[in-house]
């Protein structure tokens, strides 16, 4: 069967890896030179490697039998990282269960009912009715209030500004449940884990593997629309050209999706319902010293101008980055939030204003490079009642379907998550093709 895929990100090289081993012919358009969409990588000179932080935790499953599937199980590579907390103008290390009970900021009772806060929401499965309660009293009650003006509150603050008041508790239990897996309950440490190269080699396998089973990938190639055939399939408009397909499968967003396709090929719902996102400003500072001997540092302080900090070359070999350290310092805005139209200059002088208050050691000739990577739309702003606003779209032809980041209402958006929704998906598709 000929199949048209339109995005190619992580989400349609996955559905093309997997419908083109099936032996079906798959084109996946990609309006963009580069493949990978949020996933994508970066030339930082010395070396290449993603343009925004990806890790990969041992409970990924989805994510990491699909990395074994393309051939790059021996690619995985892992290794114990430590946690960090900047609060009250000081840096703590919390990375074992001995530096969390000395943690000075909090007190036992604190402390106590902050890990009781972790490990119920990690077990929490029916999260439903998590949408209907506000991030900030679910954590008040389940943390305290010292523990939350101390801890919680500045981190929310700092992840979303005052959208925090908006955001219901799934929020902050999708990450809970997530990032709480990483700690090895048999080496009672943490684990994390990447792939040698980056998420490149990820790509450039998987566009190998897709060209090789007959399939095509295109890179530069606009859809401009796509509409049914009066004697079935679909026909796809890209770069002034026309192309029919058997079935199309659309992984782009909504308003991409309005944008491009005829109305009689699929109806959604709820689209007088508008979908907030949260976008992201990264900061990337090549560095011939590590920052911090952390991986994550999470930020408590509403003077700093970003979100956390990701010490990259505590988790990569240095190998990797040509000898020097790799640190992400993203910042998460809404997505119309003017701070995403700053020149690079203007954000990299707002975020080394918070870089000098955290390492006032910091020379200048410890730092090579510094780069500013943004995107509008990185995740959706999980507010009350989320799933209800969700636009609901429904194929109205049975040659094409849609997959997007939408439809995840109880999962962060990661790669697991979409290597398992691509899964789900074919196995769905089956008895169409």
């Amino acid at each position: 069967m000929n199949i048209g895929i339109v995005g190619g990100g992580m989400m349609g090289l996955a559905l093309a890896y997997r419908l083109s081993q099936q032996g079906h012919k798959v084109t996946v358009f990609e309006s963009n030179q580069q493949l990978g969409g949020l996933t994508t990588y970066h030339d930082y000179g010395a070396f290449i490697w993603d343009r925004f932080y990806h890790v990969i935790l041992p409970s990924d499953a989805h994510l990491i039998k699909f990395i074994r599937d393309i051939g790059l199980g021996d690619k995985l590579r892992w290794h114990p990282t430590l946690t960090g907390c900047y609060i009250d103008k000081k840096l703590y290390s919390i990375s074992n269960t001995l530096e969390f009970l000395l943690f000075p900021p909090l007190t036992i009772i604190g402390k106590l009912r902050l890990a009781i806060t972790l490990l119920y929401g990690s077990r929490i499965n029916k999260w439903r009715r998590l949408e209907k309660i506000p991030v900030e009293d679910w954590l008040l009650k389940l943390s305290g209030k010292n523990t939350y003006e101390k801890l919680w509150k500045p981190l929310l603050l700092a992840k979303l500004g005052d959208n925090y008041k908006r955001v219901s508790a799934v929020f902050i239990w999708s990450y809970i449940k997530r990032l709480f897996s990483a700690r090895d309950s048999s080496l009672h440490k943490e684990q994390l884990g990447y792939v040698e190269g980056g998420y490149k080699t990820v790509f450039d396998r998987l566009e190998e593997l897709i060209r090789l089973a007959g399939s095509d990938v295109r890179t530069g190639a606009t859809v401009e629309y796509i509409a049914s055939h009066t004697n079935g399939g679909i026909w796809v408009e890209y770069n002034n050209q026309k192309e029919h397909f058997d079935k199309v499968i659309f992984t782009g967003p909504v308003n991409i999706l309005q944008k491009v396709t005829d109305s009689s090929l699929v109806e959604i719902a709820h689209i007088e319902n508008t979908v907030e996102y949260l976008g992201v400003i990264c900061m990337v500072l090549i560095t011939r010293k590590a920052l911090v001997p952390y991986y994550i540092v999470n930020l408590a302080d509403q003077c700093i101008p970003f979100t956390g900090i990701l010490g990259m070359s505590n988790l990569v070999s240095l190998k990797e980055t040509a000898g020097l350290h790799i640190t992400y310092l993203p910042k998460y805005v809404h997505s119309n939030d003017p701070l995403l139209r700053q020149s690079d200059e203007e954000l990299q002088k707002l975020f080394f204003q918070g870089i000098r208050l955290i390492f006032p050691e910091l020379k200048t000739n410890d730092i090579v490079s510094t780069y500013i990577n943004r995107a509008q739309k990185m995740q959706p702003l999980q507010v009350l009642n989320y799933s209800n606003l969700v636009p609901r779209i429904v194929s109205e032809h049975n040659d094409f379907f849609v997959l997007n980041t939408s439809q995840f209402v109880n999962d962060t958006l990661n790669n697991n998550t979409v290597v398992k929704h691509v899964d789900q998906f074919i196995t769905k598709l089956m008895p169409a093709l």
